[in-house]
Formats: C-alpha cells, sequence, structure tokens
C-alpha cells in the first residue's frame, strides 16, 4: 500500500531512551493537522511472518488518538467524531492497531494513514436529506400494466393438463 506523501506534513527526529524515532505530524485535510505529541505509539512483538528477527523485533504498531483530550479539535468536531466513530471510540480514543508488515517502520505508515482516513471519514458532513417523492402516473402505469401481464401469463399455464394425466 502507498501512503500519499500529503498525509505527513512535518518530520521531526526525536530522541528518546538512547533509540531514534522518526517522529511525524498528520495531516488530516488542508485545514486540521494533529500534532505529534498528541500521538501516542505503543510497539510489541508481532505474530506471524518474521523470519529470525521475530522474536527480537517490536513490529506491531499500536497508535492511540484521544478525540476528547485533543487541542486542536473544537467541539463541533469533537461531537462529529463522536458520532460517528462511536463503535471505534474506547474511552473517548481512537485505536489503531497494525502487524501486517515485518517493518515496525511500514506498520507505522499504515497506522498513520489509517488514522487519518478515519479521522477524514468521520469528519465529513452528512448526505443531505432525502426528500420523500411520489411516482409519476406514467410510472405507476407501467408498473399496473407488467403486473396484468405476468398475472395474465400465469392465469394461461393453470388450464393446461400434465404430461401425467
Amino acid at each position: 500500500m502507498l501512503i500519499p506523501s500529503s498525509i505527513f506534513s512535518e518530520t521531526i527526529w526525536a530522541c528518546k531512551r538512547r533509540s531514534v524515532a522518526l517522529v511525524q505530524e498528520l495531516r488530516i485535510n488542508e485545514r486540521l493537522v494533529i500534532p505529534a505529541a498528541e500521538l501516542q505509539w505503543r510497539f510489541s512483538r508481532a505474530s506471524g511472518p518474521g523470519g529470525q528477527g521475530v522474536n527480537t523485533t517490536d513490529s506491531r504498531v499500536e497508535l492511540l488518538f484521544d478525540v476528547e483530550g485533543s487541542r486542536v479539535l473544537g467541539p463541533f468536531r469533537k461531537a462529529r467524531l463522536r458520532e460517528q466513530l462511536a463503535s471505534r471510540l474506547q474511552d473517548g480514543c481512537l485505536r489503531v492497531v497494525v502487524a501486517e508488515e515485518r517493518s515496525q517502520w511500514q506498520n507505522r505508515q499504515r497506522a498513520m494513514a489509517r488514522l487519518a482516513d478515519w479521522l477524514r471519514e468521520g469528519l465529513k458532513p452528512p448526505p443531505p436529506q432525502r426528500r420523500a417523492t411520489r411516482p409519476g402516473r406514467a410510472a405507476v402505469k407501467r408498473r399496473l400494466d407488467a403486473k396484468g401481464r405476468r398475472s395474465e401469463l400465469k392465469r394461461r399455464r393453470q388450464g393446461r393438463s400434465t404430461l401425467d394425466d
């Protein structure tokens, strides 16, 4: 899966616990960017393919985003996300788990892309309400004519004798 480069707005190197990690801001759309500080990462060992390094590398990625505690989301956006993503929210947090690739970096990219997609879908405005309409006179006539033809066909079939007689 290719990740569009427009998702990631800025790349920052952060040093934590003697390891260098790549920290990125997440661009949802042109007006909304989630800062890297609001994204929480967890890493663990993934099951599945990996060869000799499967038991030594933490390639499974879990990305948490606290919708309720976010400073970049206003009350209207938070309410819309609560409504649209209710089935995905756990204690007000969106949780994305990816363990599809053997590389932690690729799993991180997939997790960020998936979170961005979920947030984009959740922030979409609802579709316009359907206006109730009645079928036109010609459509009603066509439907009744078709019913009549089918009824006549079935009625003609009933008068035949079978081969068993």
